[in-house]
């Protein structure tokens, strides 16, 4: 999971990348768990599907088409992402597999999944306030991926990464992207930092591991493609939400193309 909170970063952006690389433009959803939230969601991870099937219908309404991030980054260095949205859903929930994926289908998009292969058929055990949530097994993962859907690594036990030692920040990045390949026969092309916490270490960490791009949450001081922002999706975001928080991406895009340059620093 990676919770909708902004999280602290102090510094400095790479040489030669700053907040305004083409590759922060496009919007990407974050979503995480799709299914009933009868029995609470503390976290606000859980949309309904009847939620995300109208969430779906309004990109469609408005001429957008959901897609994988390493597609929407395909599109965009080739001038094309104009009217995709990334879409990116974390965790590896099973619900994904029986309740997202059909909607994905109905509705003609596609998506990204983050995974965490070290909890293989386990649940959400770091979420201390519950309920509960079962992710996918290996199976479930291979499906996913045969239906067409982009998977990435969430890390291995979705532990926050800036908190881990130089060992343990390496296990969470590249064994995890070891065991996808193993899982799926290619290496995983993306990374999600569990609750969005990255610095110069991690992202460099996921640069090493061969890692094409990453997933963050909040645009800051180190926002490039190996820590894209996301726009958080919840049960409570109807139409008119949605709306409002396409214009503050809009609004944040244009900030950040508009930034000075980055001052040179270490290589992230």
């Amino acid at each position: 999971m990676t919770r909708p909170t902004t999280t602290q970063r102090t510094a400095q952006p790479a040489a030669g990348t700053s907040a305004s690389d083409d590759s922060l433009a496009p919007w990407t959803l974050m979503y995480h768990s799709v299914g009933d939230r009868r029995a609470g969601d503390p976290y606000r991870i859980t949309v309904t599907p009847q939620r995300l099937a109208g969430q779906l219908r309004w990109l469609r309404r408005r001429g957008l088409t959901g897609v994988s991030v390493r597609e929407l980054l395909a599109a965009r260095a080739h001038g094309r992402a104009g009217r995709l949205v990334g879409l990116t859903f974390d965790d590896g929930y099973t619900d994904f597999l029986d309740e997202a994926l059909p909607l994905l289908r109905a509705h003609g998009h596609t998506a990204t999944l983050f995974v965490l292969p070290g909890r293989l058929g386990g649940t959400n055990a770091w979420d201390p306030e519950g309920p509960r949530k079962p992710l996918l097994t290996a199976e479930g993962i291979r499906a996913v991926h045969d239906a067409g859907i982009e998977v990435g690594s969430h890390g291995l036990l979705h532990r926050r990464l800036t908190d881990l030692d130089d060992a343990e920040l390496d296990a969470e990045v590249s064994e995890s992207r070891s065991l996808l390949a193993d899982i799926l026969g290619a290496a995983p092309a993306g990374f999600c930092y569990p609750y969005g916490a990255a610095d110069a270490r991690t992202m460099l960490a996921t640069r090493q591991a061969g890692y094409d791009y990453a997933c963050g949450v909040e645009p800051g001081p180190l926002a490039c493609v190996h820590d894209l922002p996301r726009t958080y999706v919840g049960e409570d975001d109807n139409s008119l939400r949605l709306h409002a928080k396409r214009l503050v991406h809009r609004r944040r895009r244009a900030g950040l193309a508009a930034s000075p340059a980055a001052p040179p620093g270490g290589d992230t």
